[in-house]
Order: structure tokens, then sequence, then C-alpha cells
């Protein structure tokens, strides 16, 4: 994965953002300074808007407020009615905040839900990223009282966690998000993602070498991760240095394994075998026509298939079945130590015995849980980043916790959130579709984490092209153009 991109399209976390402007303020860059940029970049946000109309601008006590008192001064000059309300005392304010409160040469009114009457949009700049407790009193009311009006917020909207995206006690739904140097967690997790609507990120002159020291561990997803190490083909390749998938095939929900095998196949994966029970791989042989079927009677001839040394990866898990050969064909697998990824009933499997799994755990894997499935693995508290991270340490596999907000965790403590899902996404089998990229991409020799990185991407990127009306079997389909469209893109 490229450390430099990882870097561009790093999430910091509220003590990471707090480090970074104390180690430009060290570099000679003054508060006074960043905080000019920031409230002119809230300027401009609202003046996307449109015509200028009344504006009511919510100011805290820290710098978020100073950030407030900042824009207000630019929308009044640039035509803007503006009224300004402030939460606390004005005297309590320090460093850029008091100064630009000073500069400030309209009314400060106290916070009350009165201040909105008229207000045709507004500024949110009550809290930042580092709220640590819930919203109460006048604050929370006024929150309540923006209603549908066009809110911008600063930072992150008020009431939304910088690190977790949780919701404490109330948040706005922002029309735009104006938050600075880099995004923080809580602008792509759930909830807070949805209060955010669409996020401008604006340079106020903090260096980005200040990431050098602060070294974060957490991105947004995004192909300049990983497009540098995708396994594009090559002239001088045939169908087993491209990688051979083997997919396992259930008895009964057939549907599930020839999806991922589909998807392995439409990823690039020179040669894809699905290992079916005996008596069902008929069903296998007709549907699919690129790939080999191959019956297996037991644990002992599936192990034998998967000795092959041209075999270089095996899903394991989807419509399988929790049943005893899905967890010795998922044992066999690790043992072989190909590159493994274990999905849907290959994980449930192991709900009793965990331990058993993890210890045998050896090699590149990948285990790919919905919520359900994760809980049933593991005991990991806190935000998703933070219970992806804790289940990949304990597993040693990569860990891609599937939703809305995908987050995949290495062992090593990286985690890539993946924003690029739209609803439509909440179908049956796309997990199946997800598994099949995954197995496909490591088949071809890349590395894990980047391999579930550039899935989930992928996943996302052709479920947008289908758009509305989507079904699990349109994504490997459309998964050319997006290659297609990547590899120009790279170039």
């Amino acid at each position: 994965m490229d450390s430099a991109s990882f870097r561009k399209h790093a999430l910091l976390t509220v003590a990471e953002m707090y480090a970074a402007d104390k180690a430009a303020a060290a570099g000679g860059i003054p508060g006074e300074t960043l905080m000019e940029a920031a409230g002119k970049g809230v300027t401009e946000a609202v003046a996307a808007l449109g015509r200028p109309r009344p504006v009511a601008v919510l100011c805290g006590p820290g710098n978020n407020g100073g950030d407030g008192f900042v824009a207000a001064r630019h929308l009044k000059q640039a035509g803007w009615p503006v009224r300004l309300a402030l939460l606390g005392d004005r005297a309590a304010l320090r460093g850029a905040a008091k100064l630009n409160a000073e500069r400030w040469d309209g009314g400060v009114e106290a916070l009350s839900p009165a201040v909105l009457e008229g207000a045709e949009v507004v500024v949110d700049a009550l809290f930042g990223a580092g709220l640590a407790r819930e919203i109460e009193g006048v604050a929370r009311d006024t929150i309540a009282a923006i209603g549908d009006r066009p809110c911008i917020a600063v930072d992150v909207p008020s009431g939304v966690h910088g690190d977790t995206g949780a919701i404490m006690g109330i948040a706005p739904y922002a029309r735009t998000t104006v938050t600075f140097f880099r995004r923080k967690p809580g602008h792509a997790l759930l909830p807070g993602r949805i209060r955010c609507g669409d996020i401008r990120l604006v340079d106020i002159g903090i260096p980005a070498s200040v990431l050098d020291a602060i070294a974060p561990q957490q991105a947004a997803n995004a192909s300049a991760l990983w497009a540098a190490d995708f396994p594009w083909p090559r002239l001088d390749q045939h169908k087993y240095s491209r990688g051979h998938a083997v997919i396992s095939g259930g008895p009964q929900m057939t549907g599930a394994a020839r999806l991922a095998a589909r998807g392995a196949q439409r990823v690039g994966a020179g040669m894809v075998s699905v290992a079916a029970p005996v008596d069902n791989a008929v069903v296998y042989k007709v549907a699919l026509e690129g790939a080999i079927v191959r019956g297996i009677r037991d644990t002992s001839s599936y192990a034998e298939l998967i000795e092959d040394p041209r075999v270089t990866a095996c899903l394991i898990g989807p419509g399988n079945g929790v049943s005893p050969m899905t967890r010795e064909q998922a044992l066999a697998a690790l043992r072989a130590r190909k590159a493994v990824v274990l999905d849907a009933d290959a994980l449930t499997v192991f709900e009793e015995t965990r331990d058993l799994l993890f210890s045998s755990i050896a090699g590149p894997c990948l285990l790919t849980p919905h919520e359900g499935e994760f809980r049933r693995l593991f005991d990991a508290a806190g935000d998703k980043i933070a219970r992806a991270r804790e289940a990949a340490r304990r597993s040693g596999a990569v860990v891609l916790l599937k939703g809305a907000d995908t987050v995949i965790a290495a062992p090593d403590g990286r985690a890539v959130v993946n924003g690029n899902a739209p609803p439509e996404l909440a179908t049956a089998g796309a997990g199946d579709v997800l598994a099949g990229f995954a197995v496909g991409l490591a088949a071809q020799g890349m590395e894990m984490f980047d391999a579930a990185c550039a899935a989930a991407w992928l996943h996302g990127a052709a479920a947008q092209e289908v758009g509305p009306g989507l079904i699990a079997e349109d994504l490997p389909g459309r998964l050319p153009s997006v290659l297609r469209a990547l590899r120009l893109e790279v170039k």
C-alpha cells in the first residue's frame, strides 16, 4: 500500500488533529492564520448556496466558535445579513477565537432558538470534533430548531463525535460540512457520516510534513492507496500465472458460490474452480461455463484439490452451510498456507470454536463478517474501527467488517474505511460477489490488506454504475468498465 497516498487520505483522530495544529504552531504558523483560512473556507461553502440571504451563525466557546466569527465577518462584508449568537460568555474566549470575536463589528446575541427566526441559512460553529459529552440545554434546543434549513457545519455537525461518528444526544443534518487539513473518522463512520452531508476539505496551511511524527494508522479508502499494486494482466502471463482461485460450493444455496466465482473471474483470476458436492456439481457446471467444477466427496478430496501448487487462493463460506464439512474445508485451506478468504457460513461455523480458528491462521487470511457474524466470533468493544482492529489483532487475519461504512483492518493496526458503497448494495448476494472479488485479487498475489481494500472499493464502484434496481448478479458484469476507468487513472 502506498504510504504517501495513505497519508493524503488519512483520517485523523481528534488527538492527532490537535497534534497537527500544535506542530503547525511550533513550525511558525500562528493559530490566527489557521483560523482565518478556516473561516474563509466556511464563507465559500455558504456562498456556494447562491444569493445572499439571512444567515444565522451559531458560535461555541472554543476555536470552532472562532471560525464562526471569521465566517460571519466575511459573510457580512459580502452582503449577507448576519445574525450571530454565542454560547457562553464572550469574555471567556481565548487566543485566536478571542481575537476574531474582537474583529467582529456586529451584534452578539446569547444562543437561543430565537436567533434562527428569519434565518434562511445556518452556520453551525458550536462544537467541533472533540466534543466528549452529550449536548444539553439551550444548545440542544437551538440545534433542534435548525430543522430543514440549509446548514453549513464547521469541522463536524455539532454533536457528531469526531473519532467514532456517534451522535452525542443530537446533531443537525448539514448540507455541507467544512473540515480542515484532513478528515476525521467521524466523517466516514455511521451515523455521523449521514449528518455531514457533502464534505468540503479545506487546506488552511498546515504542512503535510506534520504527519511524519503523527503517523496516522487510519485512512479513507481510495484507489490511490492500492492501484500501484493492482495485478493488471501482462503479455507474458498465462491463465495459471494469473492465479487459480478455488471456491467451495454448497449443497443447497448454490447461487452464493456462483456469484463469488463470477466475481473472481471478472476481477482477473486466470483460473477459477468450484469445489462442489458430487451430487450438486451439475448445477455449477451448467451455470459456470468458464470455471472448472470439481466434485468433492469429503474433506480429503478437497484437501487434495487445493494442494495443487497452481492453486493460489481459496474461498470458503458463501452458501456452504454451517456444517462439519465447511469447518474442515476452512481448516484444510489454512493448513495448506494458501491465501484464504472466509465468509458467511465459514465464520459462523466457528462460533463455538473461535480459538481453533484463530490458532489455525498462519498465512494470508481475510475474514469478511457482517455485524451479526462479527459478534459471533469477537467480543471487541468500541467504535467500528476499534472493533475491527481488535478483531484483526486477535485473529491474526485481515478483517473486513461489512456495512455502509465497511472497515478493513490489518493485524498491524492499519485501518481503512470504505465510503463509496451506495444503499442499493443492501441486497442478497452482494456480499458473495465481494468475497469473489477479494479471493480473485488474492489469487493473483495481491497482498491481503490491499486486496480487501481494492475489493471493497471496486464493489462500491460497480454498484454505483448499476444504480437503482441493482441485484447482485449485475455487479460482476459492471466491473470491466470500472477497471477500464481505473487503468486510465493509474496511467
